[in-house]
């Protein structure tokens, strides 16, 4: 099982991983957690470039094909191994991301992302995608008061401190996304309290269980 978590910035992403994770724990099956960018050695590396607001003027094709190094060594080295380990995955930003922020936002030729991931990915792909969905406005409010108060670090603050139109264009893109694939794609109301978000994840995490037959109470 494939799960990944998408949304813009101060969606909750993050805060959804470990609800997800104790709950397909508790059905019989071990998960492994990781994310995008950062998830290898390797990515540790290009998540401090990619991420560190002094590259602002980064070109966008610098960008794209620095995302696409990191998947390489992550889904090579993370994602693939434990799938083939039967285990499941939980991902906060996969590939959706890259079509998204550099294809719909930064205005990238949406067919070079594609070929890209037919590359780098193959067959592989979520078997349900959960988009946190709600205004940008909102979550970088959320986001900012994060890094304020110090739970999150400046120096992870590029993509914060795009402009507003630019997280427009990353929510519509997401929200075509969904669109395009709805039986992948669930879009969840991410405005809401953050246990009520959960309800409705787990929900359908364990509609999956039940229909691959994982859901084995320990």
């Amino acid at each position: 099982m494939f799960i990944t978590l998408e949304g813009i910035e101060g969606s909750g992403k993050t805060t959804q991983v470990r609800p997800i994770q104790k709950c397909i724990e508790k059905s019989g099956r071990e998960c492994v957690v990781t994310r995008e960018p950062g998830a290898t050695a390797i990515g540790q590396k290009l998540r401090a470039v990619l991420l560190d607001p002094k590259h602002r003027g980064m070109d966008p094709l610098t960008e794209l094909f620095l995302y696409e190094a990191d998947r390489v060594e992550h889904v090579n080295n993370v994602i693939r191994p434990a799938i083939s380990a039967g285990k499941a995955v939980i991902c906060d930003r996969f590939f959706d991301a890259t079509v998204v922020y550099q294809g719909y936002a930064r205005g990238l030729d949406l067919s070079l992302i594609y070929h890209l991931h037919a590359s780098i990915l193959g067959e592989l792909k979520p078997d349900i995608t959960f988009l946190l969905d709600l205004a940008p406005e909102v979550g970088l409010a959320r986001a900012w008061s994060q890094l304020t108060k110090g739970s999150r670090t400046g120096s992870e603050s590029r993509f914060e401190e795009e402009h507003l139109s630019f997280h427009r264009k990353v929510r519509d893109g997401y929200l075509t996304c969904a669109r395009n694939e709805p039986d992948r794609f669930v879009v969840i109301d991410a405005a809401r309290d953050a246990g009520q978000v959960s309800q409705d994840i787990l929900a359908r995490v364990r509609q999956l269980l039940d229909e691959r037959g994982h859901a084995k109470p320990r």
